[in-house]
């Protein structure tokens, strides 16, 4: 029970964010590394593979499937850590130092948490069962 609601609320976080991606673009294009090609398609698609995500989490029908979209988001939240360090490099660069390091700091330490929380969402398994032999 607590997974399910754990799992719903990952999911509407994602959903909401890849919606954000597609229909507000600018934060999220202001983060990118100058070195990444093709930024407007990269965060339109990123928005699009959070949104799928979310789905496959919620489905009721594909446990396999539920993986699957377990392992998505913890891989695409690893893809964007380079983003996030971006965005932290920059906001401290600045003068006012934009948001801080009282929001950088959690941010930083909640992304392996977030790809942590995605696996055990999806029901993934994270460790080898022992075998009786």
């Amino acid at each position: 029970m607590i997974r399910t609601a754990l799992r719903l609320l990952l999911a509407a976080f994602y959903a909401f964010a890849g919606y954000m991606h597609i229909a507000q673009p600018t934060p999220f294009l202001s983060i990118m590394p100058a070195a990444i090609p093709y930024p407007e398609a990269i965060v339109f698609w990123t928005g699009i593979a959070e949104i799928l995500g979310a789905i496959a989490l919620v489905q009721p029908f594909s446990p396999a499937l539920r993986r699957a979209g377990g392992i998505g988001l913890a891989l695409y939240a690893l893809c964007v850590w380079p983003a996030n360090i971006n965005h932290f490099i920059m906001d401290m660069a600045r003068e006012d130092q934009g948001l801080g390091l009282g929001y950088h700091i959690p941010r930083m330490i909640a992304q392996p948490i977030i790809i942590w929380w995605a696996l055990w969402a999806g029901e993934v398994p994270l460790r080898r069962k022992a075998s009786n032999a």
